[in-house]
């Protein structure tokens, strides 16, 4: 009897390609499309419906059942409710790690099992092993810094077939398995959002937010910003702020309202040689006091080595080299080699 996988079909190619892989290895696969977010917002069309579309047919494609999951309820809840609240409270959240934690890798596998399942899969670029987590073959594609937060048991009972392979080779394999989504784009955006940048999104969610200062490193108003939770950390760009040298956010105040700037990018407000973190979460052990391993933070950042401390926050990380805006709200993600140990949010 062969074993039967729910792959979470999204419309994109990697998706599609992990079924067809699944597939062709002799799985029982039925293909689910999670129907996370449907709204449209002024000037941006949420793209759910063609993606549904391409999720389906690629199933017809494959021969395989097609189901459909609403979890748009919960989705409202657990991510974007919890990423507006952090951009209020001044910090800048990772939404995508949080509908992993709690979308794809709890309620859409707590629906499956119960469904029938005996896994599940999806199209990221990582790898698993005894309900272990490791980094993809492919390091430019590599997701484990999205899947930090996901649980050993979950993992046990995940597949990804996409951790041997690159993404020329997974483009390559979707035009041999003959894919409708063989040539289509890479989905960019807010998870499952589709194209809209967080200020648009911030601003429909809110409505405008109130002016403030934005201050240099002397401590000289400089200009307006047009609300502080649009404001991230080493941000640069969007500023509007006259003059020759590009000038770099240190901080802000959220109960002041004001943004803090510097035009010096070696400034030691943008760079920091610890590293503080809370609401840690480990996939499997934590790691022993003082362990050396390595800490990224954020998507694609070059691994620095670091030395953890465990502390009644969640943990102190003493690093190997600079890193530059370190923003809180955002993950940092710890690993030893190949091993994704867990980590935490940057406080």
């Amino acid at each position: 009897m062969s074993k039967k996988v729910y792959v979470g079909l999204s419309g994109g190619v990697d998706s599609s390609v992990t079924a067809a892989l699944l597939k062709e290895q002799g799985y029982d696969v039925v293909g689910v499309y999670m129907k996370n977010w449907s709204k449209d917002l002024p000037g941006f069309t949420c793209p759910w419906k063609e993606d549904f579309t391409d999720a389906k047919r690629v199933a017809v494609q494959l021969g395989i059942p097609f189901k459909m999951y609403d979890f748009e309820t919960e989705y409202r809840q657990k991510v974007v409710d919890y990423m507006v609240a952090e951009y209020q409270a001044g910090r800048t959240p990772n939404p995508d790690i949080m509908c992993n934690q709690e979308v794809k890798f709890k309620l859409f596998l707590e629906t499956a099992l119960e469904d029938g399942a005996d896994y599940i899969a999806t199209g990221h670029y990582a790898a698993t092993k005894d309900g272990q987590l490791l980094r993809a073959k492919d390091d430019n594609k590599d997701q484990t810094y999205f899947l930090y937060r996901v649980t050993e048991s979950a993992l046990q009972k995940t597949l990804f077939p996409l951790g041997v392979y690159s993404k020329p080779e997974v483009r390559e394999l979707a035009k041999k398995f003959g894919l409708v989504t063989a040539a289509k784009k890479e989905s960019m955006g807010i998870c499952f959002v589709g194209k809209v940048g967080i200020k648009d999104f911030l601003l429909n969610e809110l409505g405008p937010q109130k002016h403030g200062d934005i201050l240099d490193q002397n401590g000289v108003r400089i200009g307006e910003h047009d609300g502080a939770i649009f404001y991230t950390i080493g941000q640069r760009h969007g500023l509007d702020v006259g003059g020759g040298l590009p000038y770099y956010v240190t901080s802000k105040d959220m109960k002041k309202n004001e943004v803090y700037v510097t035009t010096d990018i070696s400034d030691e407000r943008l760079w920091h040689k610890e590293l503080k973190l809370g609401d840690m979460h480990w996939i499997n052990q934590p790691p022993k006091e003082g362990a050396k391993l390595q800490v990224r933070t954020r998507h694609r950042a070059a691994l620095v080595n670091c030395d953890i401390y465990h502390t009644s926050e969640g943990a102190t990380l003493k690093l190997g080299d600079d890193i530059r805006a370190l923003t809180p709200g955002q993950s940092a993600v710890l690993y030893s080699g190949n091993h994704v140990l867990g980590g935490g949010i940057i406080i």
